[in-house]
């Protein structure tokens, strides 16, 4: 399995664990907020942060818009699209934002223009949604880019994970095992998928938890996840869909410390005697001892 360069992180097997802070639409639409969550990803020592973007038109019919959910928008599910959808000055505010502390971000394009969209801003990857790998159309565009992509297989079966493979080959490309229940449920995990994937098509695979707690996606990077995705928030009670499966600020500073002390403890597989250990021979076992 080959190593993908994301910005100026490699990703790959025998690479750090790179961890992605997902944000997602947790900010609310509020940009103050998202600002934060940037802030707390870079406190917790992640590689990047990922975002959402939508044409929201494209990607819903005016009759799933036209729903009623209230919501803090306004009455309608459309409200709440348009509420939580970002755009040009947003971005650039992200974008400047991210560039002043050194933080990579990228975002899942739900739709070709929201590719063409994010493209302008020089994104190092891009990331398609489980949602999304069955729309071939938006798989050859996001590979059209010529970027490296990071593709979600949650709710996908092999048959439908081996059809987005071959549409968009396997150079510069990351599977993310992932269950899209929100949040999921511990036995829903099924984390020796991980080394099964990587077997199966030959490239790096990650871990995209929607699970509550932490330890599950510290196991994903000790089963070889080569990239750990979670959604964070500042408050896990606050409003809106995705908030109950995130880490809030603490949590995601103990996956990043816990996956880097793993990865500090791993060693090279071969046993030997450390020489911290010579003085502990000498004290403890027993004199005229032998095997």
């Amino acid at each position: 399995m080959g190593n993908i360069r994301v910005g100026n992180k490699t990703i790959g097997d025998d690479q750090p664990c790179y961890i992605v802070a997902e944000i997602g639409i947790n900010h609310n639409g509020d940009i103050g907020l998202a600002k934060r969550l940037i802030s707390v990803a870079v406190a917790a020592g992640c590689d990047a942060v990922k975002f959402q973007k939508r044409t929201v038109e494209v990607v819903y019919t005016s009759e799933e818009l036209a729903k009623p959910r209230e919501n803090p928008f306004g009455p309608t599910n459309g409200d709440l699209k348009y509420g939580l959808e970002f755009g040009q000055e947003e971005y650039e505010e992200i974008d400047a934002f991210c560039k002043s502390l050194k933080m990579a971000w990228f975002a899942s394009p739900w739709d070709e223009g929201s590719v063409d969209f994010l493209e302008k801003f020089g994104v190092p990857v891009h990331k398609i949604a489980s949602a999304s790998l069955t729309d071939d159309n938006l798989l050859r565009h996001v590979r059209g880019t010529g970027k490296p992509v990071i593709l979600s297989t949650g709710m996908s079966t092999y048959a439908e994970i081996d059809h987005a493979v071959e549409v968009l080959g396997k150079e510069d490309l990351v599977l993310m095992h992932a269950t899209s229940t929100y949040p999921a449920n511990y036995d829903e995990l099924n984390l020796r998928a991980i080394p099964t994937m990587a077997e199966r098509y030959g490239v790096p695979v990650g871990y995209s938890g929607h699970e509550t707690g932490i330890p599950t996606s510290v196991c994903a990077a000790a089963l070889g996840a080569c990239c750990v995705e979670r959604h964070i928030t500042i408050d896990r009670a606050s409003w809106g869909s995705d908030q109950a499966a995130s880490l809030e600020p603490n949590g995601i500073s103990r996956l990043v410390r816990d996956i880097r002390l793993w990865e500090q403890s791993k060693g090279d597989g071969v046993k030997r005697v450390y020489e911290r250990e010579v003085p502990i021979i000498k004290k403890l076992r027993r004199v005229g001892a032998g095997v």
